[in-house]
């Protein structure tokens, strides 16, 4: 595989990593995609070994022969990442040809995102404090794990966007962080008053550093909190809140959106503060109010 990742692969994760500037999870994603697809290749003797010699129907022996083994959702990504890869090369002259072009792939049911209510938000923004008061947990990280989860909630931040949070991103006059997210595109997130004002009292009471490129969220030696750590502490106060443990991070943003969404806010607007490019991916949010208006109104109306 050495000579096939260093001809076709190596270059095109030079390429989606350096000039696209991807996120590091999405080229780790490509890269298993690619590297995956060149050991398809050369698991038969009969194959081509070389992308140039591919054409739709190998593609779709390889759809049928990948779907035993991964979800159909996992199955699009890979397709979408080796789209890609066919582009970079035919754009550099090397292939003639794109075989995944017109290729169908099986139909993805998307399921509507995990949410808390607003009362469960506040059991779970609750917990730091509730240890406090136990004397359980010390002050430090009672005050910096409530300032994870506000700033989750009250911005919309991916865990990513959390942990690479710096003052220097942070406006004070106007409680508004400037995050980099996808694609490197930088996007601006109004706090909110209670998170903006838990940061402060975070930053005067226990960050020893707060210039500008010094970290906002941070463990007990002073250093940037990894995306791990958040994951766990999260469950910690999931379970104390006796919430679902499966809940990830990301379903607070989930929870930003959907409750937005329920108070009245605009479509467009809740796409701009989430940052997605676009706005099919936010209407999903849109599925789930729509789904508790029905649910409420089944529940309460004589003729439902």
């Amino acid at each position: 595989m050495t000579g096939w990742n260093r001809e076709w692969a190596d270059p095109f994760l030079d390429f989606v990593s350096r000039e696209r500037r991807l996120s590091d999870y999405t080229v780790r994603n490509y890269r298993q995609a690619v590297l995956e697809y060149g050991r398809w290749l050369r698991s038969d003797g009969d194959r081509p070994c070389s992308p140039a010699d591919v054409d739709s129907r190998m593609i779709r022996d390889y759809m049928i022969e990948a779907q035993r083994k991964i979800s159909r959702r996992t199955l699009h990504n890979r397709l979408s990442a080796l789209r890609s890869f066919y582009r970079f090369w035919r754009r550099r002259g090397r292939l003639d040809t794109n075989p995944l072009t017109g290729v169908v792939l099986p139909r993805l049911n998307r399921p509507l995102p995990k949410f808390l209510t607003e009362g469960q938000m506040l059991a779970l923004l609750g917990g730091p404090g509730r240890l406090l008061e136990e004397e359980t947990v010390d002050p430090f990280t009672a005050w910096r794990d409530r300032l994870v989860m506000e700033l989750l909630y009250g911005g919309g931040l991916r865990v990513s966007e959390l942990v690479g949070l710096n003052y220097g991103h942070i406006e004070p006059q106007s409680a508004v962080a400037r995050v980099m997210g996808k694609g490197r595109k930088e996007r601006l997130c109004p706090l909110g008053r209670l998170a903006f004002s838990v940061l402060v009292h975070f930053r005067d009471e226990f960050a020893e550093k707060t210039g500008l490129s010094d970290p906002v969220i941070i463990n007990s030696r002073q250093k940037r909190l990894s995306t791990r750590s958040v994951q766990l502490l999260l469950k910690k106060y999931l379970a104390l809140a006796d919430l679902p443990g499966d809940l990830t991070p990301h379903k607070i943003r989930h929870s930003y959106a959907t409750h937005l969404l329920d108070n009245g806010a605009d479509l467009r607007l809740v796409q701009d503060l989430l940052g997605h490019a676009s706005l099919s991916t936010t209407q999903i949010y849109t599925h789930v109010s729509v789904t508790r208006l029905q649910d409420a109104h089944r529940k309460a109306h004589p003729r439902a």
